[in-house]
This record gives C-alpha cells, sequence and structure tokens, in this order.
C-alpha cells in the first residue's frame, strides 16, 4: 500500500495532503514510524564516541520526526473529525505509543549518555535554550523512571498503558453522550423566549435528521442559547440534567469506574517515581511548584471572590422571585442571569449579535495581530484541508516571509467533540540553519449559518476566539531551535498568558471599532454599546470566579490528596470538594468528574488552577499596554520578543520580568474583577 504518511509531503508549504489520507493508512504509518525512530535511538544508542551535547541531546530532539507529524495529525484528526474507525485505531495505537515512549525514557544505555552530559554541564559551553534542553530531556528521564529498577519499570510501563486507554476511553464516552442526545420540540409555544437565529437553526438540524420541529443539542451553541433564553422552565431543567449527566448514566458510557481507575493509577504512579502524590509529580514542573502552593493560591482567592459571588447570588436569586421561583435550581442560573444583565446594563446578547458576525471578527483578530505584532493573513485555497469547513491562511511577516500556516476550523458536527482549543500539526524548528515554521490550528464550536443568516457570534464567543487565537499567536511566533521547547510547549500554568492577555482587545474601544460591525448595515458598534460592554465585564464576576475555583478546588481534591484506594463513590467525593463553593442545590443525576475532560482527557490533571494563575499573569501584563496604549508598538514588541517568541526556552517567571520588569501582583487581576475593594 502507497502510504502518504509515510512519504515526504510533496505539498505546498509541506503540509498535511488531508484527501490523500485514509483511515487504514494510520496504523500502518504509526508502525513504519515507530520502527523508523526506533533505529534513529539506536544510532545515538550505539555511537561508540563519547557522549556529547550535539550527539545525544541533539540527536535524541529531532529524532522520530516523521512519528511525531504523523501522530500530530492522527489525534488531531480523533479530536476534529473522528468517527468509529478512528476511534478504535485510536485505542489500538495509543499503548503501541505509550509502550514507545517507555522505551526511550527507561533506556538505560541512552539515559546513561543523557546524564553523562548532565553531569559534565558545567565544562560545555552551553546558550540558555541548549541548557534548558538538557535540564528537561534529563528530567524527563528521571520523572519517568530513569532511576527505577527492573521490576518498578514494568509496573510503570503497565500503569502508564493503562492510563492511555482510559483517558481515551473517558473521551469517546463523553463525546457518545453529547452525540446521542437530542431534545425534539414539536410544540411551537415551548420554544418562548429563544431568539430567532436558535430556533432557526434547530429547524435546520431538524430538517436534515428528517423529523418534524426543531432538534436541540448539548453542543454548545444548541446548548447555551437554550439555557439563557428559553422560557419553558421544565425544558431547561431537562436540557441541564442531561448536560450534567453525561457519563454518569447507567449505560455503557459511565465514566465512573474510569474515574477512580486514573486517579488510582496517577496516584500509584507517582509513590513509584517518589512522589508523595501525583499533584506533587505534576506541581514539580510547573510555576506553582507545590500543591501547598495552588491550595493556598485558591483560598486566597476564595476568600476574597466568597463574598462577592453571596452578593451576586441574592441579585439572581431577586430577579427569580419576580416570576414566583420560591428555590432557585441551576437550570435557572443562565436564564435569570441574563434577565439580570438587561435590567442592569440595558445589554441583550441577542442585541449585540449583528455586531459580531464571524467574518468580521475572524478579521478583527488578524488586524489587531498586523497592528501588535506585523503579521498578514492571506485566506489560500491550494492547501488540503480535513473538512471542507475548514479555511486556510498563509502567514506572513512584513517582508513577505512565512511565518506559519493556519488551519480555522469554527463549527459543530457530529464526529467533533465540544469546547474550543488550540492544538499545531507542525512545531517550529531550526536545523540545518533553516527556520522551519509552524502549521497552527484552532477549533470552535459556534453557531453555524442559517438560509437567512450569516455565523453570528455572542460576546462569549469572541472572546472564546480571540483566546484560542492568542494561543496560536504564540504558535505561530515561536522562533526557537528545539521543537520541544517552541511555541505552546511551557509550562501549564503561564500557557494561559498568551491566550488571555488576548481577550483584552475585545473590551478596547479602539479594538472593537475595527471589527464590531452591523451584519446588515455595516454601521460601527455605538459608543454606548461598547460602554455598555465594559461596564458588564465584571457582571457576576464573584460567581464565576467561585465557579473556576470549584473546578480548581475539585482538581486538587482528586490528585493532591491521600490514597484514593479509599474513595468509592465518585459524587459523595466531589460533593465534599464543591462544599466550600456551592450555592445552587445539588443535582442527584448530574456529576462534574465524570465529564470533566480537561483532567481525565487533556493535560490539565493537578493544573486546572492555570487558568486563574494565569488571569493574575494576563492582568498584570495587561496594565502595561492600557499604560502605553493598547497598540503601543514597543509593549507588543516586548511582549512578542519576551513571550510569544521564547516558547519554553527559560524559566517562565524570568521570561515575564524581562517583559514587565517585575513578578506579577495577584492585586492586578482582583482589582479588574472588582474583587478589590
Amino acid at each position: 500500500m502507497n502510504n502518504p504518511l509515510l512519504q515526504k509531503f510533496n505539498t505546498k508549504y509541506s503540509t498535511a495532503p488531508f484527501s490523500k489520507i485514509k483511515n487504514p493508512h494510520f496504523k500502518a504509518a504509526f508502525i513504519e514510524s515507530i520502527k523508523l525512530a526506533k533505529t534513529e535511538i539506536d544510532l545515538i544508542v550505539n555511537n561508540q564516541e563519547e557522549p556529547t551535547f550535539e550527539n545525544t541531546l541533539e540527536a535524541l530532539e529531532f529524532s522520530g520526526q516523521k512519528l511525531d507529524k504523523i501522530s500530530s495529525i492522527f489525534f488531531n484528526i480523533n479530536s476534529a473529525e473522528t468517527n468509529d474507525e478512528i476511534q478504535k485505531i485510536a485505542q489500538n495505537v495509543s499503548p503501541l505509543l505509550t509502550a514507545f515512549s517507555n522505551d526511550i525514557l527507561l533506556n538505560e544505555k541512552l539515559f546513561y549518555k543523557v546524564k553523562f552530559v548532565f553531569d559534565n554541564k558545567k565544562s560545555i559551553p552551553l546558550n540558555p535554550e541548549q541548557q534548558m534542553l538538557l535540564e528537561k530531556k534529563y528530567k524527563s528521564f528521571v520523572r519517568n523512571g530513569a532511576n527505577l529498577c527492573d521490576k518498578d519499570k514494568k509496573t510503570l510501563r503497565e500503569i502508564d498503558k493503562d492510563l492511555a486507554k482510559l483517558s481515551l476511553q473517558f473521551g469517546e464516552n463523553i463525546l457518545a453522550e453529547t452525540n446521542t442526545f437530542e431534545l425534539l420540540i414539536t410544540d411551537k409555544k415551548q420554544l418562548k423566549g429563544l431568539p430567532e437565529g436558535t430556533v432557526e437553526a434547530a429547524k435546520m438540524l431538524a430538517k436534515e435528521k428528517d423529523k418534524k420541529g426543531w432538534i436541540f443539542t448539548l453542543d454548545y451553541p444548541s446548548y447555551i442559547p437554550f439555557m439563557t433564553y428559553a422560557d419553558n422552565r421544565k425544558i431547561r431543567e431537562k436540557m441541564l440534567k442531561a448536560f450534567g449527566a453525561k457519563g454518569f448514566q447507567e449505560n455503557k458510557n459511565n465514566n465512573q469506574k474510569i474515574v477512580l481507575e486514573i486517579v488510582k493509577l496517577r496516584y500509584q504512579r507517582a509513590n513509584l517515581l517518589g512522589y508523595k502524590n501525583h499533584a506533587y509529580f505534576v506541581l514539580e514542573e510547573r510555576m506553582a511548584e507545590t500543591p501547598e502552593k495552588v491550595n493556598s493560591f485558591l483560598n486566597e482567592l476564595l476568600e476574597k471572590a466568597k463574598p462577592a459571588a453571596n452578593s451576586d447570588f441574592k441579585k439572581v436569586k431577586k430577579i427569580a422571585k419576580k416570576d414566583c421561583i420560591a428555590k432557585i435550581q441551576k437550570w435557572d442560573s443562565a436564564y435569570y442571569s441574563e434577565k439580570l444583565k438587561k435590567e442592569l446594563f440595558d445589554l441583550d446578547n441577542e442585541k449585540l449579535k449583528p455586531y459580531f458576525k464571524l467574518e468580521n471578527v475572524i478579521n478583527g483578530v488578524f488586524t489587531i495581530a498586523n497592528k501588535l505584532y506585523d503579521l498578514n493573513f492571506e485566506e489560500i485555497f491550494d492547501i488540503d484541508k480535513y473538512h471542507k469547513d475548514v479555511k486556510t491562511y498563509k502567514v506572513t511577516d512584513t517582508n513577505n516571509n512565512l511565518i506559519a500556516v493556519f488551519y480555522a476550523d469554527f463549527f459543530p458536527r457530529k464526529g467533533k467533540r465540544n469546547g474550543a482549543w488550540m492544538t499545531s500539526y507542525k512545531d517550529q524548528w531550526v536545523q540545518d540553519k533553516i527556520n522551519s515554521r509552524p502549521h497552527i490550528s484552532i477549533v470552535c464550536n459556534f453557531t453555524r449559518p442559517t438560509q437567512t443568516k450569516p455565523s453570528l457570534l455572542t460576546f462569549n464567543e469572541v472572546t472564546t476566539l480571540f483566546h484560542e487565537f492568542g494561543h496560536a499567536l504564540h504558535g505561530m511566533l515561536a522562533n526557537t531551535t528545539y521543537p520541544s521547547l517552541s511555541g505552546t510547549h511551557v509550562y501549564w500554568d503561564f500557557v494561559e498568558l498568551p491566550s488571555q492577555v488576548f481577550e483584552n482587545w475585545c473590551y478596547e474601544k479602539e479594538a472593537l471599532e475595527l471589527f464590531a460591525k452591523h451584519y446588515e448595515t455595516g454601521e460601527i458598534i455605538p459608543t454606548k454599546m461598547i460602554q455598555k460592554i465594559k461596564d458588564s465585564s465584571n457582571f457576576l464576576e464573584g460567581m464565576t470566579t467561585l465557579r473556576q475555583l470549584s473546578f480548581g478546588l475539585l482538581d486538587m481534591g482528586w490528585h493532591a490528596g491521600e490514597s484514593p484506594e479509599t474513595i468509592k463513590n465518585v459524587k459523595e467525593f466531589e460533593i465534599k470538594a464543591f462544599a466550600d463553593t456551592q450555592l445552587y442545590p445539588d443535582i442527584t443525576e448530574n456529576c462534574m468528574s465524570t465529564a470533566f475532560s480537561h483532567i481525565f482527557q487533556g493535560g490539565y490533571s493537578s493544573g486546572y488552577y492555570s487558568y486563574k494563575w494565569a488571569e493574575v499573569l494576563d492582568a498584570d501584563a495587561f496594565e502595561t499596554f492600557k499604560k502605553n496604549g493598547v497598540f503601543d508598538k514597543e509593549t507588543a514588541t516586548k511582549f512578542k520578543e519576551n513571550i510569544l517568541s521564547k516558547g519554553g526556552t527559560e524559566k517562565p517567571m524570568e521570561l515575564y520580568k524581562k517583559f514587565r520588569g517585575k513578578e506579577p501582583n495577584v492585586d492586578a487581576l482582583l482589582k479588574r474583577a472588582g474583587l478589590l475593594k
């Protein structure tokens, strides 16, 4: 079989030839590229010369490139365009990849060579990036069992293999639950309160499925407007319970055992490597450093946010009482919050949406990126994509040099998981004096265009697009030598800084006037509307902060405690973890943990606090832009050169201080959030 994944990509910019790749190509490509990567490792191990940085560390860093390329393509497709066959392949190849990774990290001869260079580093002239690569590679061996005895190495391999499979299964179960549920409404009266565009999209979906009426799903563009605007309280309850029951129902997609097994295996793995628990293991390689520091950070914010959250909650309850709601429930939250927002700020999300046509917002982020970082974006139509909805762009600098290839995928569909994320098909690196540029992608789930309207975004979706584009800039502007230190390959609690800081431009008049134009009239968003957006930016901030902290505390609960062997009931454990942050009555049929993909499928275990941690960095960093001007070139250049282009080549706090001149102050976040008196 002529396998395109194993050939050199003779395509424009060496992009993935998606149209030629068929599902059966993947497994064969994985097997062959693992074989090739093993040969490359053998060459390093069998080299008779004394180990040097070049013949060991650099050789190791640039080994397995074909395997990395295939893995990126496959696992990105598994997230954005999956099907039963792809999921089955994932289950088959994940153990192979885990075993290969362990073959490297538990290879005694290879570790000996890395350790030799590490032990002699003082006598080797290395630049800061080389020093960081050496330190990271050495640590990755030690942190993955290189110093273990043979028996423990074998145990570690088994644990890693099981964790890889469980994590995949967790995600597949959530996708299945999301895809299975649909709410068919046939009585038009039950649609009261819903925006015209949401109703039209539901009608379109029903038509696609050959059904009469309106279909609503658990995909965000369908679910969120329903929970925010539907007057029918009974149906809101049904929708919320379905959303919260993902992975928690008595069916084949139940994730309870998987959650307990994952936390147990993570704990055992940490113990095996000499750590008290999984959180200690993870946080050793984070800015926060220890679970104590994370819990102290979360609890400090909790102390500040709780009075504000209680005050917010009273306001929401008060407005619900006008509708004779004696006991407010979770399915009332978004609905009455929206009513309160309208009452306080005279701000209606539905009236804002016409100013946020998707294409205009995309052009907006491009224009802002150009003003700040001299980037130009040109849509191109001569490279392959994995789905017809995907847009592709060539990104260049002022001298027309290629900076990146950019993929953007905006709409929900059956084979795509919920949420929004940034990823890459190829990292940036420098080899043989050639600066090989990255292929970056963002994936979102926004409302599709209908027969009468283009895709119009809520303001929340606008901030989501800016957030993911901030991550994309981190990837695009990478300018390092080594791929494992490039772009977003940074400490997990630092990676959210570029994304969260970019969200700030959504609230700035100078930025909004560049792209917020009415899709029918072309009218620029009125100044009074911009003021309302700014005035409402701290709306229910206490409750929002409390919600984020509850997720962080739940994550730390699962990973920073004593042996999870004692935990028998997922729901009971979760209720205890949420005790200090609970505002609404608990819903018996619902569970957060069984659908908490960030920590059980993604890379955020012991790291969910990162969002709040990075908010401190971003609030502090944006103060500089506010002071000097939001489009100040000198500030932007400083941010690009010290943060965006540097990747993980230096310790994050050192990079931050080079940009800001000092360490961040938590008061910047509290002040911006209105939580500081």
